[in-house]
């Protein structure tokens, strides 16, 4: 039986909590660990922020496709999206308001925050999807509340990504725009599942705005 999420460490890099003007909650892939993805943060070189990586249970945030029915993913699937839950609420809890809040994952991580975000949509200082889009079988009412206000919001896919169906990006990138997002949506030609360097420069020029965001 795999176990849930709640319990399982969270790894910190950058500036401290209390001290940071912003946060970044950095969400890994399957089979991958809150290290690797925090050392993502070594590529973004703005001061200020503190970045937070939560590590799943087994590596895994939830067993089964993100395509497959909800059903299938649970119970993993809620307690996964409750570990971003309560990281956001500690990091406010710490003085960092929600719009000075930066959500970003890859992979099963990505797809994990951006159905985040669409079921908790509010102004929030950016959300970053790097190969992945919101969770569910084709044909999935997409029927959230709430708006984004703006929210800058990046969605990156190679077209050769075998993992996430480059229509899925698309319904994503549309679902966030009618939640109110200002979504850039990036193709990238002959590119698998990975993240490549225009992707981490969107992230470097999106971060001083966020810590200035009113």
């Amino acid at each position: 039986m795999h176990p849930l999420h709640q319990g399982q460490p969270v790894q910190t890099g950058g500036a401290p909590l209390n001290q940071a003007r912003a946060a970044m909650i950095m969400l890994h892939g399957r089979g991958a660990t809150a290290d690797s993805i925090l050392s993502l943060a070594k590529e973004f070189d703005a001061g200020g922020f503190a970045y937070v990586a939560p590590q799943a249970a087994n590596s895994t945030w939830y067993p089964y496709r993100f395509l497959e029915p909800f059903e299938r993913n649970e119970p993993w699937l809620s307690s996964a999206l409750r570990v971003i839950d309560d990281l956001i609420a500690h990091v406010i809890a710490s003085g960092i308001p929600v719009k000075h809040i930066m959500l970003l994952g890859f992979s099963q991580g990505a797809c994990l925050t951006l159905e985040y975000a669409a079921r908790h949509a509010q102004r929030y200082g950016g959300i970053i999807g790097l190969s992945g889009g919101l969770i569910g079988p084709p044909g999935t009412p997409r029927k959230y509340a709430g708006s984004f206000s703006s929210t800058p919001i990046f969605l990156g896919c190679g077209d050769l990504d075998f993992h996430i169906p480059l229509e899925r990006v698309r319904e994503t990138t549309q679902v966030l725009r009618q939640l109110g997002g200002v979504v850039t949506e990036r193709i990238y030609p002959n590119m698998d599942h990975t993240i490549d360097q225009d992707e981490i420069d969107f992230v470097n020029e999106l971060m001083p705005e966020v810590m200035r965001a009113k």
